[in-house]
């Protein structure tokens, strides 16, 4: 059967953890630049459906395709790893020191290629310079101050918000991740995958990876949005909310649920064993 047992599946989370973890410096690099620049393309696809239909919905439907070309490759996404690679190090498999170095550089790979991305759909939009009216430029000069600046504006308030919203996003990516893992299914991988993924970026959550392009993107297209608006109102917060709800409300929640399940149904076993091999012990 091609539907997995939500037991496999923490299996299979696992075993991703701990293979994301001992990957190479170089492999994190370059996984990591290519999910950030093709999270760009999912972004300036959404926003082209959005403003071409006049429904946001239509830009919603549209993005997952993004994910789905980086779980597909195997790419790296730290934020689907904030919930991965932490089930691998309470299972043992990896050390927090590999965990954090995974993080590290993909973060870094993640810049690489958001910020790239953010060049050349510059250097399109605006023809070099020569055109100032494209509508998507003009949409993400706007959501990238909406996503510092308008925060910024808040204070505390503002920082508790965007948090908030990080938390509720990478709830859904990280079940993305997950849900790819419940069947050996192409199709069936990118149908389980597609919803939650759909789910978040409707609703305007607050998503680290695609913010470094998008936030990039506006600053290069005359965006009133600083270096610190971007990491201090945004991409600090935005990490640390994806990170507390990855880990806590699809890692360790699912593990320490199904973890447990499947060590006591080995237990149980074990117990129905034991009055019968325990004559031939004596």
């Amino acid at each position: 059967m091609s539907l997995l047992s939500p037991n496999q599946v923490v299996e299979n989370m696992i075993q991703a953890g701990e293979a994301k973890a001992k990957l190479p410096v170089k492999d994190l690099l370059i996984r990591g630049a290519l999910a950030g620049a093709f999270l760009g393309f999912g972004t300036t696809l959404a926003y082209s459906a959005e403003l071409q239909t006049g429904m946001g919905i239509a830009g919603a439907i549209l993005f997952p395709a993004a994910f789905v070309l980086i779980i597909l490759l195997g790419l790296e996404l730290v934020t689907g790893s904030f919930a991965l690679i932490p089930v691998a190090v309470m299972d043992k498999r990896v050390t927090v020191r590999q965990m954090m170095n995974n993080w590290f550089w993909v973060i870094v790979g993640h810049i690489i290629g958001g910020v790239f991305y953010a060049w050349l759909f510059t250097i399109a939009s605006t023809q070099f310079g020569h055109v100032t009216d494209n509508a998507v430029a003009a949409k993400i000069i706007a959501v990238s101050q909406v996503k510092t600046v308008a925060y910024k504006s808040l204070g505390v308030d503002g920082f508790i918000v965007v948090f908030v919203k990080a938390m509720l996003c990478n709830w859904m990516v990280t079940l993305g991740a997950v849900m790819a893992m419940t069947t050996k299914s192409v199709i069936g991988k990118i149908a389980a995958m597609w919803l939650p993924i759909l789910i978040f970026f409707a609703q305007g959550f607050e998503h680290a990876v695609v913010n470094m392009f998008v936030i990039p993107a506006g600053m290069m297209l005359g965006a009133n949005v600083s270096f610190t608006d971007w990491w201090v109102w945004n991409q600090i917060p935005v990490i640390a909310g994806n990170l507390v709800s990855g880990f806590l409300f699809t890692g360790a929640a699912l593990y320490y649920t199904h973890r447990k399940a499947e060590t006591k149904k080995v237990l149980d076993m074990a117990k129905q064993a034991s009055p019968l091999t325990s004559p031939q012990q004596g």
